[in-house]
C-alpha cells in the first residue's frame, strides 16, 4: 500500500509540456452536433451519421467529471457513439449522493435512449455497449453504478486520476473500493474492460490514486513493473509503471501538481482509441 515514491515528486510547467492540459485547444464538435440536453442528468453529444445496428442499439460512454475536457479529446478518438457528460460538483460527495438511488441511474439511461431515439427521428433506440468514465471526483458516480441493480450493464470502466479513498488500509476504503476490485476481475478474467490511471500526487487526508491502484492490484494478486516515459505520452506525462492482464490495464505517472492532474484527461483519446475502439469496433476520428 505504498504512496508515491520520492523521485516521482516532480511537476513540469507548461511551457515545458508545450501545452496547459487545464485548459486544453478546443478542436470543436468534429463529427458531432451540439450539446444536447436530453438526458435526465447532465448532457450529450449524438454523431451526426449515429447508426442503429441490427438490434436497434448504440454505444454510448457516461463521463462524470469534466465533461468539456473529455469533449475535446472523445471527437479526436472515436465516431459512431454518443457521449454524456456530466459534472455535479469539485470533490466526489455530489456524484456519490446523486447517484446512491439506483433509479437515478437506471432513469438516465432510459432518458439517453429517449434522447436518441428523437434525434434519429425513430420511435425506439436502445442502448447496447455502455461504458463508464470519470476524472477526479467523478468516480463517486462510477461506484454508485457499479454497486446498483444495474452494476453487470456497464462493459467498460475508465478512471482517470481519480480513486480515492480515506485511506486504503481501512475498513472503510475496502468498502468503498470494494465494486472496483469486482469489476477489475472481471476485466482481468476478459469479460470487460477496465483502464486506471494514477498520478504520483500525495493529498493531505486522504488515500492517494497510487494507494488506490495499489490495493486493486494487490486484490487481484498482482504486481506493475516498472516502464519507462513513452514519446506518446500527451501533455507532458510521464509513465512510470503498468501492469496489463486481459482486460484490466493500470498505468502509473509521475507529477504531483494541478497540471499532472489535469494531464490525465489528455489519457482519455489515446485509452479510447487504443483500447475502447477495438472492444467497440467503433471508427476512428481523423487525426490531425
Amino acid at each position: 500500500m505504498a504512496p508515491p515514491a520520492a523521485r516521482t515528486q516532480t511537476e513540469k510547467s507548461s511551457l515545458a509540456r508545450g501545452v496547459n492540459p487545464c485548459l486544453s485547444p478546443d478542436p470543436g464538435f468534429g463529427n458531432f452536433d451540439k450539446w444536447d440536453r436530453s438526458p435526465s442528468i447532465g448532457q450529450m453529444i449524438v454523431p451526426k451519421d449515429l447508426k442503429l445496428d441490427d438490434r436497434g442499439e448504440f454505444a454510448v460512454m457516461i463521463h462524470f467529471h469534466g465533461h468539456e475536457a473529455a469533449r475535446k479529446e472523445w471527437v479526436q478518438a472515436v465516431e459512431g457513439a454518443v457521449l454524456v457528460g456530466i459534472d455535479l460538483g469539485n470533490n466526489s460527495g455530489p456524484y456519490t449522493r446523486k447517484f446512491s438511488d439506483s433509479r437515478q441511474f437506471e432513469q438516465l439511461l432510459q432518458s439517453i435512449e429517449t434522447g436518441v431515439a428523437a434525434d434519429l427521428g425513430v420511435p425506439v433506440a436502445h442502448i447496447g455497449k455502455l461504458g463508464l468514465s470519470s476524472w477526479s471526483a467523478g468516480y463517486g458516480a462510477v461506484e454508485q453504478a457499479l454497486r446498483g441493480r444495474l452494476a453487470r450493464r456497464p462493459d467498460v470502466v475508465i478512471l482517470l486520476d481519480g480513486l480515492h479513498t480515506g485511506h486504503a488500509n481501512t475498513p472503510r476504503a475496502a468498502t468503498t473500493l470494494q465494486p472496483f476490485v469486482k469489476f477489475a476481475r472481471r476485466a482481468a478474467d476478459g469479460g470487460a474492460l477496465m483502464f486506471v490511471s494514477h498520478s504520483s500526487i500525495l493529498p493531505p487526508t486522504y488515500a492517494s490514486t497510487t494507494e488506490t491502484a495499489n490495493y486493486l492490484l494487490w486484490q487481484l494478486g498482482a504486481r506493475p513493473e516498472s516502464a519507462k516515459a513513452n514519446a506518446d505520452d500527451p501533455m507532458g506525462l510521464e509513465l512510470i509503471r503498468k501492469y496489463s492482464e486481459s482486460g484490466f490495464h493500470v498505468r502509473g505517472f509521475a507529477g504531483n501538481g494541478k497540471l499532472d492532474h489535469c494531464a490525465h484527461l489528455g489519457l482519455y483519446r489515446k485509452v479510447l482509441r487504443s483500447y475502447v475502439a477495438p472492444r467497440w469496433h467503433l471508427p476512428l476520428s481523423a487525426e490531425d
